[in-house]
């Protein structure tokens, strides 16, 4: 059950994260992209947003969906800003 919860969580969290990716003005800005890009608050919706997931596993008290949640943001977060910045310098 906990690697199921965690992937879920895990899951919808990434979703969100690739939202705020594609929508980033500022990567737009450096690729020259003219799209102004999501504003404040549609950023800082998204950003609460994937913090929900975690906050279900932390409440539920599944402690190892949480870590797993957790390292599992963080290691996609960092890919996608990767796998955007390279997409976008391939761009130009």
């Amino acid at each position: 059950m906990t690697i199921l919860l965690a992937l879920v969580v895990t899951g919808m969290s990434t979703l969100i994260l690739l939202a705020l990716c594609i929508g980033d003005p500022k990567r737009k800005r450096a690729a020259g992209i003219r799209d102004a890009g999501q504003t404040r608050r549609v950023r800082q919706t998204l950003t609460a947003a994937a913090c929900v997931p975690g906050l279900i596993c932390a409440l539920s008290g599944d402690a190892a969906a949480f870590l797993i949640w957790l390292g599992g943001c963080c290691v996609i977060g960092w890919s996608l800003a990767i796998w955007f910045s390279r997409h976008s310098q391939e761009a130009d």
